[in-house]
Formats: structure tokens, C-alpha cells, sequence
């Protein structure tokens, strides 16, 4: 029998994301309501998890005291509004990313958040994932040495969205967990994409980052794949890491290769690869128990609301980008 938790929560959106955040918290011991808005849903998840609550009412959610904490897998249009709705409750939020899906949606809820007291908590579950964590670990180390550019490819013939683009659904991700080993934003971006299925709804996007000091990387996102890849490249001017979240083992591989100059001339260096030892812990699971351990001592998240706001920035100046012919948008330009 799971032990029970001192910090209940309750998932709001149990689709096919959302039933994962489910089970993790279920077997963590924390999960007291399940909402959804299709009877059909609960019909099918009730069986499994006697004892929970079910529930297609959002505000029977918020009125229970016995809930510390709102789990929002919602669409994404709704993620701001029942966000703050959660926060005037004086609930504990953990949404799904994207935050908002606009820079200033998004910024309201954060400030609730802080006036509130409450955690508010998103979802980049990369930033959680262990090979993520080694590779943060090693590039503030100095292994890879300087940073000169990293480029992520997220790509698939998965769930086609209508009501955000696969900037907006795929590419927070991958944002998050660059900017997180770069340590900063970028100072401007350029991003272009194509539409094939639904006008005026990219299918597929490219975003190039320019940072400070000529550090560069882009982010390729598309719906409209042959097969799924979801891989991480970072070049160090002494070393080069791979995350290939695909890879059944080594997901994390790190290349001692480079160039060096001899007599003038830039020649190749290759001397072997090693595949670090990782924590096999399902990163939702660390996520999950990140946000109850957050919600009980009052720790601030390490994916928090200024992180998902740097993601928000960078989205909208993508998307800028692409309604203006793939024009660089400055950070600054972003409120």
C-alpha cells in the first residue's frame, strides 16, 4: 500500500498527458481528485484508482480544502485562466507547459502567484530528466569547456494541435533545457515554419537564438515526421554531448572530439566517447515529487515562473519572427 501524502493534489485534465500525472501521483500517494470534462474519461480511469475522487466540476475542486495543489493538463488556451483561478483559491499550481500562450497572460499569473504565496510550478520535464541534470552538471564544470552553439531536434507523426502551432507545443521544451545550460536568454531571435495542414498553423519551425558573445543554437520542431527523434546537441570547445532521449541506453553520450590547430591548419580531434552512468528514475516522477516537496517546505522550483516566462519570451519573439518574414525579434521587444 502507497503511504498517503501530507500534500493532496488533484489533476485537472486527464487526457493523454494528463493521465500520466495521474498515475505518478497516485503512486506517490497525493492524488485526491480526478477532473475531466468528459464523463467517459472518469468512467474509464475510476476503476483504477479507487478512492479518488472523480469529478467533471472544476470549481467542486477548488472548494476542497483538503487540496494543497492544482495539476492543470488542460489545453493550453485555458492554462492562464484556470491557473489563476486555482491561485485565488489558494491553491498550489503545477501546470503543463506552455504557461499562457501569451507572454502577458502569462506574466498575471506569475505576479498572483507571488502575491498569493503560492507555488507555481511548470512543466519542462526535460530540465528533471536525469541525463539532463549530468549534462547541466557538466557544462557549469567547465567539461565541455566554452559553449559555442547547441541545436535540439524534436520532430514526430504524433498529435496534431488546432489550437496552438508545434512552436507552441513542442518547442518549450527544448527552450527551457537550453537556456538552462547556457544560462541566460538570448539576446534575439529568428524563427520561420511551414503550413501544410491547417492555414496560419505552423506545422513545422525553425528558431535560431543568438546569445551574448556569439554562443548560437536553434530548435527544429515539426508534427510532420517520418519517425519520432528527440535529440539535444551541445559543442564545447573541448568536448561535444548528445542527449538522445530515443536511445534505449547511453541517452547521454559524451564525444572528446574537437578541432585543433597544428602549423596553422584546423585538424579534427578524436579521442573516444564515454556514456555517464544515470539515474533510471522516471523524470515525471522526480517532477512530481519535486512539486509536493516545493508545495510542503515552501522551496522555490527549479522550473519556476521567471523560467517560464524566459520560455514565454522567447516563443512570442519566435513567433513574431515568423509573421515577419523570419525578421530577428530583440528579447527586449518582449512584454
Amino acid at each position: 500500500m502507497v503511504a498517503r501524502s501530507s500534500q493532496q493534489v488533484a489533476v485537472v485534465g486527464s487526457g493523454h498527458w494528463g493521465r500520466n500525472l495521474v498515475r505518478n501521483f497516485h503512486q506517490l500517494g497525493a492524488l485526491r481528485w480526478i477532473c475531466d470534462v468528459r464523463q467517459a474519461v472518469l468512467d474509464e480511469l475510476g476503476p483504477a484508482y479507487p478512492g479518488v475522487r472523480l469529478t467533471r466540476d472544476f470549481g467542486q475542486v477548488l472548494a476542497d480544502d483538503e487540496v494543497a495543489g492544482v495539476v492543470l493538463a488542460t489545453p493550453p488556451a485555458k492554462h492562464a485562466e484556470q491557473a489563476t483561478a486555482a491561485l485565488d483559491s489558494g491553491k498550489h499550481v503545477f501546470v503543463e507547459k506552455p504557461l499562457a500562450l501569451r507572454f502577458s497572460d502569462g506574466a498575471a499569473v506569475v505576479e498572483q502567484a507571488r502575491t498569493k504565496r503560492r507555488v507555481l510550478m511548470v512543466g519542462h520535464i526535460l530540465e528533471y530528466h536525469p541525463a539532463v541534470t549530468r549534462l547541466k552538471e557538466m557544462v557549469q564544470a567547465g567539461e565541455l569547456g566554452q559553449l559555442w552553439y547547441l541545436y535540439s531536434n524534436r520532430l514526430n507523426l504524433g498529435k496534431i494541435r488546432q489550437e496552438e502551432n508545434i512552436l507552441w507545443s513542442f518547442a518549450p521544451h527544448d527552450l527551457a533545457v537550453i537556456m538552462r545550460l547556457v544560462g541566460r536568454a538570448p539576446e534575439s531571435v529568428r524563427a520561420s515554419g511551414g503550413s501544410y495542414l491547417q492555414k496560419a498553423i505552423a506545422d513545422l519551425t525553425v528558431t535560431d537564438m543568438a546569445f551574448q558573445g556569439g554562443l548560437r543554437a536553434h530548435v527544429f520542431v515539426s508534427w510532420l515526421h517520418p519517425y519520432k527523434e528527440q535529440r539535444l546537441v551541445v559543442i564545447g570547445d573541448k568536448k561535444m554531448a548528445v542527449f538522445d532521449d530515443m536511445a534505449n541506453s547511453g541517452k547521454l553520450r559524451i564525444f572528446d572530439k574537437g578541432v585543433e590547430w597544428q602549423q596553422g591548419i584546423p585538424v579534427p580531434r578524436h579521442a573516444g566517447e564515454t556514456a555517464p552512468d544515470l539515474d533510471t528514475t522516471e523524470p515525471l516522477r522526480i517532477e512530481c515529487q519535486h512539486f509536493l516537496t516545493c508545495m510542503e517546505d515552501g522551496s522555490q522550483p527549479l522550473t519556476d515562473g521567471a523560467s517560464a516566462l524566459r520560455v514565454l519570451r522567447v516563443l512570442e519573439a519566435s513567433q513574431r519572427s515568423m509573421a515577419q518574414g523570419g525578421a530577428p525579434v530583440l528579447m527586449d521587444d518582449v512584454n
